[in-house]
């Protein structure tokens, strides 16, 4: 952070008086800092809700909208699909990488269903339809995706079933379901301060008791009876901690609203917090998962790395962390033309090639890399298998002339990572650790205990991800802890 604007926490004695006073304190106004203010203000408690933005959204409005949430859902039912609890658990500590958090992930698959009904009684909108292809975000308004639970080695650890519940919209969800919080914000007792950016955190032996912030050019203080809840974002837009923490996202978009400074972070560690997981990210790559399913995507020396129908992200993942973005997709014409046109999303090869020799010279590789790989791949597609990375075989046929190799350096903007994904680099990225908590978003030391007073959620916090990465564990995890925290800072 700038040395002019310290993040240092400060003692209540320095503090001659406080402008103003609330039980609960939440900062961030996105999914998380809402669904926080809603409970804290439930339970009893007199909240103020500070943005720094003229108002509230954050990245959560700008997000395709998809919520992660299983375990038999009503939408789940209306599809036809059986889905317990045990199974979405599973699945998730699979998909969320090394270290996934077992208890958050056990608590929130659990409370899955009834997550989903607290976010239907306050008017969220999902309908009861299924889209069954792999995409970023539906051209439809279907109400239910899946995220790579069919695809292996997934089916082989949990009973597979669709858990993407999108937020009914004719495009992205985001902005429908922070209207809808919003609206319920704006309904309730909450007082929201906007154009106001927490500064520092105010300490007393220890316990957080509230924050130094600034609107427009004047210094204000809060005093926060019972606690403050940090849900201001992750840290993918501050170059500097990127560097220090995730130096492999350096350079690349980043989807966000512009704001993911990562202060909130910093200024918990000022006051002793811990953090987790701090070189995780999200990778939406640059490329048409409806292409890449139909074709192979392969390294910059023409071998495959991966099975193509997984969720995307963990694709690029892969892309980002083992091959430096140096991949690119194949594929043949009929691959290309059964994707259709409003599922394109504009992108066309980079090279067309009548032969697989030809291709290679184009993009660069090694003679023979394609040759092989292809071959291979067509030897065992023909009979609808795929022994080296096991893609299903939906999606398996031999490819054939002519053939078409597309850049993902130079693809697309992944339609699923909003308005502020540009592309850049092959992938718009952002962060996933941070604060570490507790299922209820108390706010740990370094010794593993709770500071007194002090609360995160969403991706301020390491939630439930390690270092995977499923679509709609982000706005689950920010309502489902969002919600926690709101409740365990009001007591």
């Amino acid at each position: 952070m700038s040395a002019r604007v310290p993040v240092t926490a400060i003692d209540i004695a320095e503090i001659d008086s406080f402008d103003h006073e609330t039980d609960v304190l939440v900062l961030g106004y996105g999914c998380a800092g809402a669904s926080a203010a809603l409970e804290a203000v439930e339970s009893g408690a007199d909240v103020i809700l500070l943005e720094r933005q003229s108002g509230g959204g954050g990245s959560s409005a700008l997000s395709g909208g998809e919520m992660y949430l299983g375990g038999g859902t009503p939408i789940q039912e209306a599809c036809g699909f059986d889905d317990t609890a045990e199974d979405m658990e599973k699945f998730l500590l699979a998909a969320l990488g090394p270290d996934a958090d077992q208890e958050k992930v056990g608590l929130y698959s659990r409370e899955s269903v009834a997550h989903y009904q607290w976010l239907v009684d306050h008017g969220v909108p999902f309908k009861p339809s299924l889209w069954d292809s792999p995409t970023w975000v539906p051209p439809t308004d279907d109400g239910l995706m899946w995220m790579g639970e069919n695809a292996y080695p997934f089916y082989e650890i949990a009973k597979p079933a669709p858990r993407g519940h999108r937020v009914t919209s004719d495009g992205f969800g985001g902005k429908i379901l922070m209207a809808v919080l919003s609206e319920a914000v704006e309904k309730s007792a909450i007082s929201v301060h906007s154009d106001t950016t927490a500064l520092r955190l105010i300490t007393d032996n220890g316990r957080v008791v509230g924050v130094l912030a600034r609107h427009f050019n004047e210094t204000i203080t809060y005093r926060s009876r019972r606690g403050v809840v940090i849900t201001t974002g992750g840290f993918a837009d501050n170059k500097e901690m990127l560097a220090q923490h995730a130096p492999q996202l350096v350079g690349l978009s980043v989807n966000s609203d512009g704001g993911d400074d990562g202060r909130g972070i910093v200024m918990a560690q000022a006051a002793g917090a811990a953090v987790k997981h701090m070189s995780a990210g999200q990778v939406g790559i640059s490329l048409v998962p409806g292409m890449m399913v139909r074709g192979m995507i392969v390294n910059n020396v023409g071998q495959r790395f991966i099975n193509e129908d997984v969720y995307p992200g963990i694709v690029g993942q892969a892309a980002l962390f083992k091959h430096n973005l140096k991949v690119w997709v194949i594929l043949d014409e009929q691959a290309y033309e059964e994707v259709p046109v409003d599922e394109r999303w504009g992108v066309q090869p980079h090279f067309v090639a009548e032969s697989l020799e030809e291709l290679e010279r184009e993009i660069g590789m090694p003679e023979g890399a394609l040759q092989n790989t292809v071959g291979e791949y067509n030897r065992f597609a023909a009979d609808g298998e795929d022994p080296y990375f096991h893609k299903s075989e939906r999606w398996l046929r031999p490819l054939r002339s002519p053939f078409a190799a597309i850049d993902v350096q130079r693809g697309m903007s992944p339609p699923e990572l909003g308005d502020s994904g540009t592309g850049g680099g092959g992938a718009a990225v952002f962060t996933i650790g941070g604060l570490h908590t507790t299922v209820d978003g108390c706010v740990l030391d370094l010794d593993g205990d709770p500071i007194t007073g002090l609360f995160a959620a969403g991706r301020a916090t390491s939630g439930l991800h390690s270092w995977g990465y499923v679509s709609g564990t982000s706005l689950g995890d920010g309502t489902f802890f969002g919600r926690r925290a709101g409740i365990a800072a009001s007591r």
